[in-house]
């Protein structure tokens, strides 16, 4: 039988694409075309950003970038609701949130953010609440004088003011020597476990004290008057006993960083429930919103104090025995935060162009 010659393989014609679809994808096609040299404009830009390139940016395309990100979100916009090409809407969702991270996003990183708080921000911001710490101090020194009085006036409430943990010697009617023996260096030093409950308890005074603002103030205000009447019932004790310069050598060298965070958290405290009390024209949420942002950068200057405080409290204290070194160095960091707080002061000047960026 006779073969059949081959015929060359054959693939029938795809059929047409329907009208409505084809003139979607000529107005996609022309979507694209009309707006694609701004986008590759905006990527260039931001891709100058992304690796720290900003001098290399003309001020025409710095100026510029707020605008062509505001199109690139448009387009976007317009793009999920009419665009048929995947890979457009996939490119501009990527170009959009690259370039939101440049025109909304932090611009400086950790070290450069740490310069500027410390250069003189947080100072800024402390003097500000001038008015609240010194309510803070008053209300403090006012705890002082409370647990003094009130063990001098009956020695059971030292029992109630310090801690049972902590009433073995340093209780009303030690002797000078027994109370002398707690106020050693790293050998023998009684008073450490004192010390260590002091850090933690005004470490968590500071916290609650900023925390529970909200409520008008007044629980900051309480915190304040009970935290200090502890201290002012153990140096009742080391006063009878005739050591009261030599307890404020000990507790000043890292006291006056402690108690000088606890009077700042106190103010920030303080500063947002004044804000809710007396919010001016302002609705009670914005003055609270505002003077949050506010005492948040001074809470974060006082975790700093209070990490330098367990410091000087661990070594410094430890490492030094002797009366008059110990209140010169309480006395040195009570003059520095004074100094830092009182005389640097943050200088604005001509913004940069990554300030610009």
């Amino acid at each position: 039988m006779a073969l059949m010659p081959s015929l060359p393989f054959f693939r029938a014609p795809e059929p047409a694409p329907p009208p409505e679809v084809e003139a979607a994808s000529l107005r996609s096609d022309r979507f694209r075309l009309a707006r694609e040299t701004d986008w590759r404009r905006l990527e260039a830009i931001v891709s100058a950003l992304e690796r720290g390139r900003v001098r290399r940016i003309s001020d025409t395309d710095l100026l510029a970038l707020p605008v062509l990100y505001r199109q690139a979100a448009s387009s976007l916009s317009v793009a999920r609701e009419t665009t048929l090409d995947s890979g457009t809407l996939a490119y501009l969702e990527a170009l959009v949130r690259r370039a939101w991270f440049q025109v909304y996003g932090p611009r400086t990183g950790l070290f450069a953010w740490a310069r500027r708080f410390l250069g003189g921000e947080w100072s800024a911001v402390v003097r500000a609440l001038s008015a609240e710490i010194a309510i803070a101090v008053a209300v403090m020194l006012a705890g002082v004088a409370v647990g003094w009085l009130l063990v001098a006036a009956d020695t059971e409430w030292f029992y109630a003011l310090v801690p049972g943990d902590f009433a073995d010697v340093r209780q009303p009617g030690a002797t000078r020597e027994a109370l002398a023996g707690t106020l050693g260096g790293a050998e023998g030093n009684s008073l450490a476990v004192f010390a260590t409950y002091l850090f933690s308890n005004n470490t968590a005074v500071a916290v609650l004290a900023f925390a529970t603002g909200f409520a008008f103030g007044i629980p900051t205000l309480l915190l304040l008057v009970f935290n200090m009447a502890l201290l002012g019932a153990m140096l009742w004790v080391f006063a009878e006993a005739g050591l009261a310069p030599e307890f404020l050598a000990w507790l000043s060298v890292h006291g006056t960083t402690e108690i000088g965070a606890i009077a700042l958290a106190g103010a920030a405290g303080l500063h947002v429930g004044r804000a809710m009390a007396f919010p001016g024209e302002r609705p009670v949420l914005a003055a609270a919103a505002e003077a949050g942002r506010r005492a948040a950068l001074v809470m974060v200057g006082v975790v700093l104090m209070l990490a330098i405080a367990g410091l000087l409290e661990g070594y410094a204290r430890q490492l030094v025995t002797d009366p008059g070194a110990r209140a010169a160095i309480g006395g040195a960091m009570a003059l520095f935060w004074l100094v830092y707080f009182g005389l640097l002061r943050r200088t604005p000047g001509k913004p940069s162009r990554e300030d610009r960026a």
